[in-house]
């Protein structure tokens, strides 16, 4: 048995033995807020984090390499009760916790600053910047809640060394020669990096697992890894030169850590979608893939879990090899990695004004979204459900769905006159709606005291913070946070206005009035007219006629957000992403002119309508490519499906490759592949106990099949399988 499968014994062991499982964040951050109710805010927050990372139980693994686990957010690990437990929430509730919405997660610390210096570097430059600010209280309090932060982590470090070197004990005596100095080994790293800065690849990639475990036990979700294969490789490089690692070992170290991001789904039933980024360019535009790029394809092929979601940065110069490796890695049917182009994202991001060398350095947090990693605060993104705005279009701002006056009269359908007028009643209608997105977006940040809400740790972990005396949500970083609303149903809108264009005003089939009618009574009574728009050009066939809606979704998005700005002055990126968010957003949208019914999904993120690419994927490739997304600087998601025998031929696999170079050679921003068979999904629909640990590529991210929901398995299954 290889120490990866003991790995994973020993995990699915720990759920079985009966744990009753429960999130004692809250109690233990009381604990820290109760001997502190005295201090001031950013004090009495540090010591709670403090009092979390030092009281959770810290688990150590038989065979695990790189300690760190979320194991200790198990209730019956503590002698605590419900009475106690409400009370704890209580407390923590009325300090206040960031959430996503206002920036408290989906955040790439500088991993290779912290690397270059570790814990002392860091508390070292906390003095420097306690003295220089010595007469400036506020700084002083930032300064000393994040010096307290920075300790308790380096204790926690030290903490796991010893329960590193109890595991070994252990095992000594049960005969597990092996596995015992293999622990005793962690031990002594992980105190190494408790202070001092790393000097080897373990000791590297030990002390980044530490700060995503402290992430971790604060609840924060897509906290991202970053470009593990750029700011590990030189401690992996010198490490094999100098004889102490081998590269086999280097996949075995980065296995046993990854895979424990699979806890999340194995105790608490979700995934974390922690986005790993490898490949791309470095700050001189030259190639950055590198033999590690390789090993982490390895490693998460082997681990075949959906939590690390790994994003492969493509470019023009890249070799042929990585390419091919990654659709090796996706045709297992994990569906990652996901496929993001340079050529798109870096120019989008330089967009706004960040330094080219900056851009280079991107990575992704959460699903797909573009982020400068230790340079801005956390991400942050919400859902505008563009397709909504065409019934407010057709009915004077009236919604059809929940009659409420939605959105400004812009005038009844019949008095209508041309497509040129429609559009830009339906600009009018969607203008108001950024209006209230933003409104809203504005009113949950701005009643937020950055004072008191500050995050001392994640700030020690950002550049410019700790110089600045200031903390990550209050000026502290190079550059200002960006939000980005993820407009929905890209297909639904290119189809819908294809259609009315097509079967109104060219065709003249049927009026405005009477679309409307239909639309009303969800084609009831319209079979006719429904046939007719379903006949009607539809984006994702190389067909102008509806491809150039999609132009100007893009472009009309970018339009409708340019101008607003985050509380502290950052951009509004445009996503044309969905996440599984098309779903719920068909609930609130009424029948649409391109034939979908009442209550249907969307169609997903960046993709044609399932079912409505007809013409092959050369020719959705084609109708992808043509809007501009150096305007959307979040980025897209085009979801594809392939034949599994497309991954397992290497003549198929070479022409999935040169297909895949077009699309990105064209302008495309990102593509993700899922590769499972219809049969497989529709049996594990059917059989769900024989498919426990299936993956999938969902939107975004990659998740176990039978943990989905219903309405989300069908979406997946609707999706054209290209041969």
């Amino acid at each position: 048995m290889t120490r990866l499968d003991g790995l994973k014994k020993e995990i699915t062991i720990a759920v079985q033995n009966g744990e009753v499982l429960y999130e004692t964040r809250d109690y233990l951050m009381y604990l820290g807020y109760r001997e502190h109710y005295d201090d001031p805010n950013p004090i009495a927050r540090a010591h709670a984090c403090a009092s979390l990372w030092l009281r959770h139980h810290k688990k150590v693994y038989e065979n695990d390499l790189i300690p760190g686990s979320r194991y200790g957010l198990i209730r019956e690990l503590y002698d605590v009760n419900d009475a106690t437990l409400v009370k704890a929430s209580e407390i923590v509730r009325n300090y206040g916790i960031r959430d996503f919405l206002n920036n408290g997660d989906h955040y790439a610390p500088d991993y290779a600053e912290f690397l270059a210096e570790g814990v002392e570097g860091v508390l070292e430059r906390i003095r420097r910047s306690r003295e220089r600010y010595a007469d400036d209280t506020e700084k002083q309090l930032f300064l000393q809640a994040a010096a307290i932060s920075m300790e308790a982590f380096a204790e926690m470090a030290r903490q796991y060394a010893d329960a590193a070197l109890e595991a070994a004990n252990e095992a000594e005596k049960t005969g597990k020669t092996e596995r015992a100095a293999g622990l005793r080994e962690a031990a002594a790293v992980c105190r190494k990096v408790s202070l001092r800065k790393p000097e080897t690849f373990r000791e590297a990639l030990q002390l980044v697992w530490l700060t995503y475990i402290a992430f971790v036990y604060e609840t924060r979700h897509a906290m991202a890894l970053g470009r593990l294969d750029q700011y590990l490789w030189p401690f992996y490089e010198r490490d094999v030169k100098a004889g102490i690692l081998t590269r086999e070992f280097a996949k075995e170290l980065i296995e046993c850590t990854l895979y424990k991001i699979g806890e999340r789904q194995i105790f608490f039933v979700y995934d974390d979608v922690v986005n790993i980024a490898i490949g791309g360019v470095r700050a001189d535009g030259s190639d950055a893939v590198n033999e590690l790029s390789y090993i982490i394809l390895e490693a998460v092929r082997d681990c075949g879990i959906a939590g690390p979601n790994l994003s492969a940065r493509l470019h023009k110069g890249m070799p042929d090899q990585f390419l091919d490796e990654c659709l090796k890695v996706i045709g297992t049917g994990i569906g990652y990695p996901a496929l993001m182009n340079d050529e798109v994202n870096i120019p989008a991001l330089a967009r706004n004004g960040y330094d080219l060398e900056d851009c280079r350095n991107y990575c992704m947090v959460g699903c797909i979204e573009n982020f400068l990693p230790g340079l801005q605060p956390p991400w942050t993104d919400d859902r505008y459900n563009s397709p909504m705005y065409l019934e407010l279009a057709l009915n004077d701002g009236l919604s059809w769905m929940t009659d409420v006056q939605l959105g400004p009269h812009t005038g009844d359908a019949a008095t209508i006159t041309s497509m040129d007028d429609f559009m830009e009643r339906l600009h009018i209608q969607m203008a108001a709606g950024a209006a209230e997105y933003m409104a809203r977006f504005r009113n949950e940040n701005d009643r937020l005291n950055r004072k008191n809400y500050c995050e001392p740790f994640m700030s020690c972990l950002c550049n410019h913070c700790i110089e600045r005396g200031l903390d990550i949500h209050n000026g502290g970083t190079k550059y200002p946070s960006v939000h980005g609303p993820g407009c929905m149903g890209i297909a639904t809108m290119a189809d819908s206005l294809a259609a009315i264009e097509q079967v109104v005003f060219t065709e003249k089939k049927a009026t405005l009035t009477e679309l409307r009618d239909a639309l009303i009574a969800d084609f009831k009574g319209y079979e006719e007219l429904h046939r007719r728009l379903l006949d009607a050009p539809k984006y994702g066939n190389n067909d102008d006629r509806a491809d150039k809606y999609a132009v100007w979704f893009v472009e009309e998005h970018y339009r409708l957000f340019e101008k607003y700005r985050t509380p502290d002055g950052g951009r509004i990126y445009v996503a044309i992403a969905s996440n599984v968010e098309n779903i719920p957003a068909g609930l609130e949208v009424a029948a649409t002119p391109d034939g979908r019914k009442r209550g249907e999904p969307l169609s997903d993120a960046a993709s044609p309508m399932h079912g409505m690419d007809k013409s092959g994927p050369t020719a959705v490739v084609l109708s992808t490519t043509k809007p501009d997304y150096t305007l959307a600087s979040c980025g897209t998601v085009l979801n594809q499906k392939y034949s599994p025998s497309m991954f397992r031929d290497p003549e198929k696999r070479a022409r999935l490759a040169a297909l895949i170079r077009v699309y990105m050679e064209k302008g495309g921003q990102e593509m993700q592949i899922n590769s499972v068979a219809r049969e497989t999904l529709i049996d594990a629909m059917e059989h769900p106990e024989n498919y426990g640990s299936m993956v999938v590529r969902v939107s975004g991210f990659s998740a176990t099949f039978v943990t989905l929901g219903r309405a989300v398995q069908e979406d997946i299954l609707k999706r054209t399988e290209q041969e």
